[in-house]
């Protein structure tokens, strides 16, 4: 019956209600709760959203909307004390210092005068927070219900907070106190593949080379309002040029890392590749994905989704060491590495299992270095601990990766897009087992993206300086 009894609301009528009767509730302001009172009244005032102009404003920290702890004298009045049935007639507060993050509120609403011609309430109205200190004070007239209503209690939806903008913030601050790096940015002549780099420029994380047509990139500047003062322009004539002259900068020195423009990956690569001009090592050439998804506790990086078509087994040896290589670079001293498949046992009719077997085994031996392996997974038991533990599934990467090393380019491809476009990741690329880091973008890639994509490109930069000393 207890259980029962909370799966209700219902009300205290008119008549139920004596002079001195009060009701309280507790809440603690959360950081989600900021957001989603911004959102929701479309109040953005830098002093509740904006940390840094919250740092020198004269609380020295964000703050609460002050309407926040108002609505928490609604929620009493109008879901308990009186309850169902109450309609406001007037409120008047006072608002005494501020809420800041972490604060818990005691409302207390207190009956106060009752006027039995019209049914009408007035209630004192006080909010402390948990060091005792007045926050609220104020009166609210209501009038209150005369029938008893009991009504089970409307479960509401969970409201998920994306924020994208901090988590874009959050990405670049790995980078933080670090150099700009010089970057060859190769025929950057749309609005999304120069604003990328010049909005990088402008967080600190790359010093952009534009090499292509001068004059079709000033043209699309200044269509877009781009200002280039300060920034080195190589003039060639068409794409593939802007291809062979910025690969010859990273080649030379001249820059330590590579962006693709509005050219097509392939005319990129094919210079990137070139056994006399290009950018080889002794590694395969693979490419990462790093998804901040909001639904997931930390960055997952997707591998390979954009470079090998059908990888072999050889193939996925790089493309592992690469991803693994990449992760330590941004604080995972032992990443957790899923080898994705269809299936989460080895089936000798599907390839990608035994070689996710095969894979496993070339860890335990020493042949990939670095990381926990483990596979086949398949996608749910590789990010839930809950679909893993249905399944019986006991290892230390299931539930929990850090890498999804995908079968194949479609597959890998089809997961990133499908966590950017419908569970609004953000997301960032880079390009590794060349001999500078290469930020390819997809041409749909917004500026955010990119210049997300060069913070990562600077800190493999920085930390390759760091090893040639």
């Amino acid at each position: 019956m207890e259980h029962a009894a909370q799966q209700l609301i219902q009300n205290r009528t008119f008549d139920e209600i004596q002079i001195g009767d009060f009701a309280q509730l507790l809440r603690t302001l959360r950081p989600e709760d900021i957001h989603l009172f911004a959102v929701m009244s479309g109040d953005v005032n830098p002093t509740h959203v904006d940390p840094e102009f919250a740092h020198s404003s004269q609380f020295r920290e964000v703050v609460g909307h002050s309407m926040w702890g108002s609505t928490l004298i609604s929620t009493v009045l109008g879901t308990e004390f009186p309850g169902p049935g109450t309609v406001y007639v007037s409120q008047s507060l006072n608002f005494w210092r501020p809420v800041t993050i972490g604060d818990t509120l005691t409302i207390t609403v207190t009956c106060r005068e009752k006027y039995q011609h019209n049914h009408h309430i007035v209630f004192d109205c006080v909010a402390l927070n948990q060091d005792g200190l007045k926050v609220i004070d104020g009166t609210a007239e209501v009038a209150a219900p005369t029938e008893k209503v009991m009504r089970n209690r409307v479960v509401l939806p969970e409201v998920t907070i994306s924020d994208r903008e901090l988590r874009y913030r959050h990405l670049l601050s790995i980078t933080a106190g670090l150099a700009p790096i010089p970057i060859a940015v190769a025929h950057p002549c749309d609005k999304e593949s120069l604003g990328g780099p010049i909005q990088a420029a402008q967080a600190g994380l790359v010093a952009p080379i534009l090499v292509g047509p001068e004059a079709k990139i000033r043209a699309v500047a200044e269509e877009f309002g781009y200002d280039l003062k300060g920034l080195r322009i190589v003039d060639v004539e068409h794409s593939h040029a802007s291809a062979e002259t910025a690969v010859a900068l990273c080649r030379d020195g001249v820059a330590e890392a590579l962006m693709k423009g509005s050219l097509h990956t392939d005319e990129l690569m094919s210079e990137v590749v070139s056994k006399a001009n290009g950018l080889r090592t002794s590694r395969r050439i693979s490419h990462v994905f790093l998804a901040d998804v909001p639904t997931y506790p930390h960055p997952l990086m997707i591998t390979d989704a954009a470079i090998n078509i059908e990888p072999t087994l050889e193939d996925k040896v790089h493309i592992i060491q690469n991803a693994i290589d990449l992760a330590q670079v941004l604080g995972l001293p032992e990443p957790k590495v899923a080898i994705l498949a269809a299936v989460e046992t080895v089936n000798p009719k599907m390839r990608s299992t035994l070689e996710a077997a095969a894979l496993c085994k070339m860890a335990d031996r020493g042949q990939i270095k670095g990381g926990l392996l483990d596979g086949p997974l398949a996608f749910d038991n590789a990010v839930s601990l809950v679909a893993a533990k249905t399944k019986g599934i006991r290892s230390a990467v299931a539930g929990n990766a850090d890498i999804l090393v995908v079968p194949d380019l479609e597959s890998g491809n089809m997961v990133a897009k499908q966590l950017e476009y419908l569970a609004d990741a953000l997301m960032a690329g880079v390009v590794l087992g060349a001999r500078v880091p290469i930020v390819l973008t997809s041409r749909a890639d917004t500026a955010e993206t990119r210049a997300a994509s060069c913070a990562i490109a600077q800190l493999m930069a920085h930390k390759k300086r760091e090893a040639n000393k």
